[in-house]
């Protein structure tokens, strides 16, 4: 590895940290780097900086602090806003993985350093399939801990420039690993949130800062009124707890419709969708596809793929039809298509389909 050069991004989490310390195991020279996206605390800013310099400290490696907070609230806080306010519940992880951190950070590497080399702690892997000539993103092999269902708006060039460490280990080997390096975050507890949460409390919290709250009407598909809500930027689809409302049966968030300021419920039954539109899309491990094909798709980071169709409708869009129907498909949230452990592309869902 004589001679091999990375900037490794640092959260100040244990995970980004065993990831540095693995590649400085390696032998690569290693370069870290904090991004700092807002003020206040949360595991990629104030704190985390401060961790993420102990551990270049420990490891003898330089540590560089970029600010990105202009573009995290270009391309997250006003994405968040903006969407909420429409009655969708973004992603903003994706987005952000790809728009502030990785393709920010290898621009920083190649300009700033001349490396043309990044790594991240995420659990996800990278091959390169040499029949089709494309790096494949790949599940991690602790399942329980994979991250590859954020990282689908990544690029073929992001992807032949990064190093995912930790793909091959689990979880537990990973704080094992930092224990042995002797790393100050080997049991630092895991965040749980995402970092706009940990900063303002609670994502309602963060939201009523941006959006006015404006009271309205929660009715069924018939449009009775069944009560009054506070402000459809606290609801998301397939809720069910915090509606307020007194029924025979459990009732959920159908849809939000942000043009009347209304909250539809429903039954569970009501609440099953037999497929989605997506669009937005990026293809991964593969090139476009221009005929339907099959594949596994996730709905949400914590669902399991379900077997579906993607069917292509045209340069942008795909309709997905799943093999039983979901709960809960959620416009602003990404369908990310799966065959077995590859990744092959994914999307924004639009709109649920009718079963």
């Amino acid at each position: 590895m004589a001679g091999k050069r990375v900037v490794v991004g640092l959260s100040g989490g244990v995970d980004s940290s065993t990831a540095a310390a693995c590649l400085v195991a390696q032998g690569y020279e290693v370069i870290g780097v904090t991004l700092w996206l807002m003020p206040g605390k949360g595991q990629c800013c104030s704190e985390g900086m401060v961790d993420a310099a102990r551990i270049c400290e420990q490891l003898n490696i330089p540590h560089h602090v970029v600010d990105m907070r202009e573009v995290f609230r270009g391309h997250i806080m006003d994405y968040l806003v903006a969407g909420y306010g429409q009655g969708i519940t973004p992603l903003p992880c994706s987005q952000c993985n790809r728009w502030v951190k990785f393709a920010p950070m290898l621009q920083y590497a190649q300009t700033t350093w001349g490396i043309d080399q990044i790594a991240t702690g995420h659990y996800a892997r990278i091959t390169y399939n040499p029949v089709t000539e494309r790096y494949e993103l790949r599940r991690a092999v602790d399942r329980t801990k994979d991250q590859s269902y954020f990282l689908y708006t990544l690029t073929q060039d992001l992807l032949a420039a990064t190093l995912f460490p930790l793909g091959e280990y689990t979880k537990t080997q990973t704080r094992e690993l930092a224990a042995r390096y002797g790393l100050a975050t080997a049991t630092k507890p895991e965040s749980q949130d995402l970092c706009l949460v940990e900063a303002h409390g609670s994502m309602q919290a963060f939201l009523d800062r941006y959006l006015p709250t404006q009271p309205g009407e929660i009715v069924n598909r018939q449009g009775q009124v069944l009560g009054q809500h506070t402000g459809i930027h606290h609801y998301t689809v397939g809720q069910r707890r915090g509606l307020g409302i007194a029924a025979p049966e459990p009732l959920y968030v159908l849809a939000l419709d942000a043009a009347h300021n209304r909250v539809i419920v429903g039954s569970r039954e009501e609440a099953l969708s037999a497929g989605c539109q997506v669009d937005r899309l990026n293809w991964v491990s593969m090139a476009p596809p221009t005929t339907p094909i099959p594949a596994q798709v996730q709905i949400r980071y914590q669902a399991l793929a379900v077997d579906c169709w993607v069917i292509p409708t045209d340069t942008d869009r795909v309709q997905v039809t799943f093999a039983t129907p979901q709960f809960g498909v959620t416009p602003g949230q990404a369908a990310v298509f799966y065959q077995n452990d590859v990744l092959l592309g994914g999307g924004i869902i639009q709109t649920p389909s009718d079963k």
